[in-house]
């Protein structure tokens, strides 16, 4: 891990959405960079821009002007398929709503995303029990998402989003459902992922305390970059 290299850049990165016969600017030229092995908390207003910008970063919407970048590669010139190439190798997504399979078992949720990578690197179900061994859910690997609290899930929804060993991970207010006690503790598992693979970490959240646990906080106000856009990591 390199805490001077930039995995993500982005740069005048606009993101216009149509209201009726007018537009909302959801993104006002942000310029940010994120370090290599960085966990960002980005906090803002309600209808600031948090979570486009997420998914913008993510791949999973496209912007209306300006660029990404991620470790140097421009993802706004790809097509979907490229798009869904980089984000299976790339990046590991978590939800405030977990997004679980509820049909599937959790072994089975985990398992999912290795089965779809074009070159796996792992076994499916060999890997998913290593991960949700070391979530503290070895005992509920035959359970659906019904029969298991919202602490289980979302440490579920985190194992499934390191499935394919992703060296970005991308949550989006991962402990807005959960207590107090849960919440610590999806935390400290995305600060123990940091620590052991050098994983990028950028959470959105409305929670302070655990933005105040990042190493920067980006603030977005009004779709613009308003602090924390380009400071050094703090580690």
């Amino acid at each position: 891990m390199n805490p001077s290299r930039v995995v993500i850049r982005t740069r005048a990165l606009e993101k216009t959405l149509p209201l009726g016969k007018t537009s909302v600017h959801a993104l006002r030229g942000v310029d940010l960079d994120i370090y290599a092995g960085e966990i960002v908390g980005i906090v803002g207003p309600s209808g600031s821009g948090k979570s486009t910008l997420l998914g913008l970063i993510g791949g999973l919407d496209t912007a209306t002007g300006g660029s990404i970048e991620i470790d140097g590669i421009d993802i706004t010139r790809m097509n979907e398929d490229q798009l869904t190439e980089i984000r299976n190798e790339k990046i590991g997504f978590i939800f405030q709503f977990f997004n679980l399979i509820p049909t599937l078992t959790a072994l089975e949720n985990v398992a999912l995303p290795i089965q779809f990578a074009r070159k796996p690197q792992f076994k499916p179900d060999k890997r998913a029990r290593e991960l949700l061994g070391a979530f503290g859910l070895k005992d509920r690997l035959r359970h659906r998402p019904s029969e298991l609290s919202g602490g289980q899930q979302q440490r579920v929804a985190i194992a499934r989003a390191l499935a394919n060993n992703p060296p970005l991970l991308l949550a989006d207010e991962p402990t807005g459902n959960l207590d107090t006690e849960s919440g610590a503790m999806v935390m400290e598992t995305l600060e123990q992922i940091r620590k052991d693979s050098g994983t990028t970490v950028i959470i959105v959240t409305h929670d302070p305390k655990l933005a105040g646990r990042a190493d920067r906080v980006v603030t977005l106000v009004d779709g613009r970059v308003v602090d924390g856009a380009a400071a050094p990591p703090r580690r």
